[in-house]
């Protein structure tokens, strides 16, 4: 069996080597022959059956184009014959990908922590230390995992119990180092401690639930404040203005809004029921939400209410948060009395509610009210964005004058209201409407 392979592998044409032209074609291709004939013999006398003899040769003759050898120069195609092995090791290149930390040795590195510094820490405490002395200490610490292995070693220690305060610096370092799932735990001890507690300890918690999308762990922890018999530890107008906030910050899809609408809605009800006044961070998260979620008629009724049921004024975010969800639904009317109230109370329109007007204005084809306001905005010097120009321009040219929409962009040109970039944009788009209406012409 070697001795075929060493046959096969040597070279069959000596003064091509290795390709045969077609002066040699004929002796070289018996030469093929006879070798190959050798070897299927010596393969059926070692007992091989021809599928395996198939199967592990081949013989491929491959038309293949290569400049010719010096003595064959006017042949400018050869053929290559070559014998491989279809059980050959496949010699493609493997690719390296480069691979972040596992979660193993994520998990390593997180559990690490500075061993010096926990022992200075620990250092400092005196030996019947106090809960105060140990919020002292944690306070100073800038590492989250160091300040977790203090409250730990703290917890092993004799005669020494937790308070709120020791409680609340450790589950605020962990939360803001984003240590979520070790907050948990610490949180779980808080929990099992029925006398625990207070309520900027629970607000702490509760927002921090918030921040890493534990939404359900949030409210449980409220209804715990609800069940509990301390007076301090009950929810606060504070409280469920973070819920509001989490709720609302959900998503800026209207269908989502509309569906957290219902939660945010009962959440005000039992608010009002337990006593609580709502201030004007609430009355607004309740306007925002109505408007977000086309729910319009229950944000003004909020809105009217504000002065007379709670006793509490609106601001500029009242009357961006209506002229908002006004524009949204067409309602042109309503939204500029809101906008002429919020001038005469001195409160300067943001630049959501300038875009609304005007965008809302331009597609009822009302063009002189948005380009009036259009100008209003630029000598304020707010931002508009470019789909609210492209509105204004487009309905110009829909209502068939395009020589007044070039004017307008030449004089936004001229004001620097629109850069170069933009300016092309706009002028291929009312190119786009002359054409279009010069083909309906």
């Amino acid at each position: 069996m070697v001795s075929v392979l060493r046959v096969c592998s040597r070279p069959l044409c000596c003064s091509c080597n290795g390709y045969i032209n077609q002066q040699c074609y004929a002796s070289c291709l018996s030469s093929i022959v006879s070798t190959y004939d050798k070897y299927l013999s010596t393969c059926c006398s070692s007992k091989f059956n021809d599928n395996v003899v198939q199967n592990f040769t081949q013989i491929q003759l491959n038309t293949v184009t290569r400049r010719p050898p010096p003595n064959t120069s006017h042949f400018s195609e050869c053929f290559h014959v070559s014998f491989y092995s279809s059980h050959a090791k496949n010699t493609t290149p493997r690719r390296y990908l480069k691979k972040g930390p596992s979660k193993n040795l994520r998990a390593i590195s997180k559990s690490t922590f500075n061993q010096a510094q926990f022992q200075n820490a620990i250092s400092q405490l005196p030996h019947r230390f106090t809960p105060e002395d140990l919020y002292k200490v944690i306070t100073l610490q800038d590492d989250p995992q160091v300040c977790l292995e203090i409250f730990n070693w703290a917890s092993q220690q004799p005669r020494f119990r937790h308070d709120v305060s020791t409680y609340h610096i450790t589950i605020k370092k962990l939360g803001s180092a984003k240590f979520f799932q070790e907050m948990d735990d610490v949180v779980n001890q808080v929990l099992a401690v029925p006398s625990c507690g207070s309520e900027a300890l629970f607000n702490t918690i509760i927002y921090f639930f918030t921040e890493a999308r534990k939404l359900s762990r949030a409210i449980n922890v409220y209804k715990y404040m609800r069940r509990s018999k301390d007076s301090s530890c009950k929810p606060s107008v504070r409280t469920y203005n973070i819920l509001f906030a989490a709720l609302l910050g959900r998503g800026s899809n209207t269908y989502i809004n509309y569906m957290y609408m219902d939660t945010i809605s009962c959440l005000f009800k039992q608010m009002v029921n337990d006593g609580i006044e709502p201030d004007i961070f609430s009355l607004n998260f309740m306007i925002k939400g109505y408007a977000q979620s086309l729910h319009v008629n229950d944000a003004l009724r909020v809105f009217h209410q504000m002065g007379v049921v709670y006793n509490c004024l609106p601001n500029s975010h009242t009357y961006n948060y209506l002229i908002h969800g006004l524009c949204v639904q067409g309602r042109t009317v309503n939204a500029k009395e809101l906008y002429e109230e919020m001038k005469n109370k001195g409160f300067v329109p943001s630049s959501k509610a300038y875009n609304s007007l005007v965008n809302c204005f331009a597609i009822n084809g009302e063009i002189e009210e948005a380009e009036k306001i259009l100008w209003e905005v630029a000598e304020k010097r707010v931002v508009i964005d470019f789909i609210t120009y492209q509105t204004v321009l487009n309905e110009i040219c829909r209502q068939g004058m395009i020589g007044k929409a070039m004017l307008l962009l030449n004089e936004l040109q001229e004001k620097d209201l629109v850069d170069g970039h933009a300016y092309r944009k706009l002028l291929c788009g009312v190119e786009d409407e002359f054409r279009i209406s010069n083909c309906r012409n």
